[in-house]
């Protein structure tokens, strides 16, 4: 059985964090030289009877799909993390239970992050529509792009609005869900749901007693159930580290925390590395704008985490965009994978670059660290401004920030 990646992702809500701020952070930790990019896809309507194409499969579309940006390994249809134009955040995790993952083409879970955003306007109705479409098409297929292995998983999701949580986890079909409205959660490639569970799919505990797995006479500790034994532990050491800050809880600590390999956070590993990052802010105040700050390079200690607003014409950005190979791509041919095309954007050539002519050079380095951190500082003062501002929210003055950014950094890494 394959091994998940220890991706970690974590929400806090008020009053562990300031100003009525909800804060959401996620490290996707993926095999090391795979390549993620962001995209934005504006709201559109479309066509009665028409599909979509998804990473294996294709599936009936809806009316009206929400405006979403995302961060997704480039060969996928989905994202491994993103948030649409209503504030709705929502990224996933793969897991290893008692229920093997199906190697059977359907959705992806990472499929089911965007249809959940490009169709949910709500954590709640987002949660319904992935549940829904997990019981119409089923999960499975290979999480990697790799030809010679399938690499399948169940997965977690985090469903965040500015209001409210939802946890999510499944197996196969079946899935339970929590939801939480106050305090701190950390999601990190293992079960955690417990005995609190607010939503369940009908037939779950019948599959568990069937398997032999649960009787109905004891409590259902839903991670108990499902868990592989040896695997089954409390695994989250950003538990910790937003403990010490609780009630002061910011988008800077997020990021801080996002940085941390001494715990395992960051991850740089022979075979997985923390290939890109996100963190959002979600406030309580409908006024104020939720921001969503994405870096779009792998290792968040060496990158920058770059504002984006959903406003009506923001600019697009070739340049955390990869390259599109259309039918030719190899994950569109059957037997898929059976070469890897050069994926790489311009953003990502760029900071592959930075590392190779400062690796050896540390002066160099800690210069270009120092430049990067005050790009970040000055996007992180500018948006806190907008949060806090009293005046009326003006969206014709960020509908080039992404765009900004991104030149800038690539410009600093030249």
């Amino acid at each position: 059985m394959s091994l998940a990646p220890p991706s970690y992702c974590f929400v806090a809500f008020p009053p562990c964090t300031k100003d009525g701020l909800v804060v959401v952070g996620k490290n996707s930790a993926r095999p090391r030289d795979e390549v993620q990019e962001i995209v934005y896809f504006a709201a559109a309507t479309h066509d009665v009877g028409c599909k979509t194409e998804c990473t294996y499969i294709s599936i009936d579309q809806v009316s009206k799909t929400n405006a979403v940006a995302l961060s997704r390994p480039s060969w996928v249809w989905g994202a491994e993390m993103g948030a649409n134009e209503h504030g709705v955040f929502i990224t996933s995790g793969a897991l290893s239970t008692k229920e093997p993952a199906s190697e059977t083409e359907a959705l992806l879970g990472m499929d089911l992050v965007r249809l959940g955003l490009e169709r949910g306007s709500t954590a709640k109705e987002a949660l319904d529509v992935i549940v829904s479409l997990l019981e119409e098409h089923g999960q499975g297929g290979n999480y990697y792009e790799d030809g010679s292995s399938c690499h399948a998983f169940q997965t977690a999701y985090l469903i965040v609005d500015r209001k409210e949580a939802w946890l999510l986890e499944t197996i196969g079909k079946y899935w339970a869900a929590e939801k939480i409205t106050e305090g701190m959660k950390c999601i990190c490639n293992q079960l955690s749901l417990t005995t609190k569970i607010d939503a369940e799919h009908p037939e779950l505990r019948s599959f568990a007693e069937s398997q032999g797995w649960w009787t109905a006479n004891t409590e259902f500790n839903f991670s108990q159930v499902f868990s592989q034994a040896e695997h089954h532990s409390d695994c989250c050491p950003v538990r910790e580290s937003l403990g010490k800050q609780d009630g002061n809880i910011t988008v800077q600590t997020m990021i801080d925390i996002l940085r941390d390999k001494d715990n395992g956070i960051c991850v740089d590993s022979e075979s997985f590395l923390t290939t890109a990052s996100m963190v959002s802010v979600l406030p309580q105040n409908l006024s104020s704008p939720c921001i969503h700050f994405f870096t779009g390079t792998p290792d968040p200690s060496r990158s920058v985490f770059k504002p984006f607003i959903f406003v009506d014409d923001v600019k697009l950005v070739p340049k955390v965009q990869s390259p599109s190979f259309g039918n030719d791509d190899p994950v569109k041919k059957i037997p898929r994978f059976q070469e890897k095309p050069d994926r790489r954007h311009d953003l990502y050539k760029a900071h592959e670059w930075a590392g190779s002519v400062t690796e050896d050079d540390q002066e160099k380095s800690q210069n270009l660290r120092r430049t990067m951190l005050d790009l970040e500082r000055q996007g992180l003062e500018a948006m806190e401004s907008i949060i806090t501002s009293s005046e009326i929210f003006n969206p014709s003055e960020v509908e080039d920030l992404f765009y900004d950014c991104v030149d800038t950094e690539i410009k600093f890494f030249k």
